[in-house]
């Protein structure tokens, strides 16, 4: 049984990219090998790889691709390959900023480099890539930290769709701090969502939490209410896609509803995401783009059709949770209480905020 917190999600491997195809687990954990930014792209859109952090990883890792399997000879020929890959990359997921985030990083890379030789430039790239992914890695176990001392002992822990190594370069965000809290010695149930339409939760963050004997239960998204009801949460725990600088949170559908039921039940919302995922230039959550998905993934589940032919769908992949409703936002900086407009700034501008 391998420790998913130990699962290279995504990797840079002697000019190739290695990941997960995360569209087959549980049943198989097969590992793909990506040799041009194309492939990256279409990992990206087909949900092979997931997860804001991840999306980001992969998009870097899509740019330096394109720099090491290019063919030009001068840096400013090169410029131009990368300016059509960071196009056609960009073009794959509009919700999570990290994508736009890591692409954005490594062109600023490559321009600042665009006085050395071709070979400088790809190596710059290539580094460039590879510090986001471990800078990832370091920041989600820094924000395990924080986080845990946020869970009591004995918690019970509802969280929606995933947000772990997979969703990551590794060690993961919400699941990151119940790991955290697990290796602190603090006992912990976690009742995860199934995340329709695609079971992010019963494939993915089950997967994650058993490989590493965290006892988790799996719920369907509609069961939530009426375990809180039961008194049978204690906190819930979300990632996030993309948060505002009002500190409305861009997440998973089904994410808002959660955060509704919480507040009712007066239970701690908790959103856990590297400060990449921070867009202050972003007022509030009205004005984050909400991607719309293919009916096929609410009509049909691999291959079966659970719906009839022809009927109209909508299929929005995020929805938006208004700050008011979030106790907290967790990053690698510190925790963020409200005013959020306030802290969020500051956690950007890198002043940390340890108390919690």
């Amino acid at each position: 049984m391998v420790k998913a917190s130990n699962v290279k999600t995504i990797e840079w491997a002697d000019g190739k990219v290695r990941l997960i195809d995360q569209t087959l687990l549980p049943a198989e954990l097969k590992v793909l090998e990506c040799t041009d930014y194309r492939e990256i792209a279409e990992a990206i859109k087909v949900l092979r790889v997931r997860g804001a952090p991840a999306i980001g990883a992969a998009a870097g890792f899509g740019l330096a691709l394109c720099a090491v399997h290019s063919r030009a000879e001068t840096p400013t020929a090169l410029l131009a390959e990368l300016e059509q890959a960071r196009a056609v990359l960009a073009a794959t997921r509009p919700t999570a900023v990290n994508l736009f985030w890591a692409l954005d990083r490594l062109m600023a890379c490559a321009r600042q480099h665009g006085e050395d030789s071709v070979e400088e430039l790809k190596e710059a790239l290539v580094a460039e890539a590879q510090a986001i992914a471990a800078a990832d890695v370091a920041a989600n176990r820094r924000m395990g930290q924080y986080g845990a001392a946020l869970i009591p002992d004995g918690a019970r822990i509802l969280t929606h769709c995933n947000a772990g190594a997979l969703a990551t370069a590794g060690y993961g965000t919400a699941l990151g701090v119940i790991r955290a809290a697990v290796e602190a010695g603090k006992r912990v149930h976690v009742y995860a969502d199934e995340t329709r339409p695609l079971l992010q939760g019963a494939r993915l963050t089950a997967w994650e939490l058993q490989q590493e004997h965290i006892p988790v239960t799996v719920i369907t998204d509609n069961m939530a209410a009426h375990l809180m009801q039961q008194g049978r949460v204690d906190v819930v725990i979300v990632g996030a896609d993309r948060i505002a600088a009002n500190g409305d949170v861009a997440n998973k559908i089904g994410t808002y509803g959660l955060a509704v039921l919480a507040h009712h039940h007066g239970l701690p919302f908790y959103v856990a995401a590297p400060v990449s995922t921070l867009d202050l230039s972003r007022a509030c959550g009205e004005e984050i783009p909400i991607e719309e998905r293919s009916p096929e993934e609410v009509v049909c589940f691999r291959g079966l059709r659970t719906a009839p032919e022809g009927v109209e769908v909508y299929n929005p992949a995020f929805d938006v949770t208004p700050h008011e409703l979030v106790t907290a936002i967790i990053t690698e900086r510190g925790v963020v209480r409200p005013p959020y407009v306030e802290g969020l700034r500051a956690i950007v501008r890198g002043k940390e905020d340890k108390t919690g």
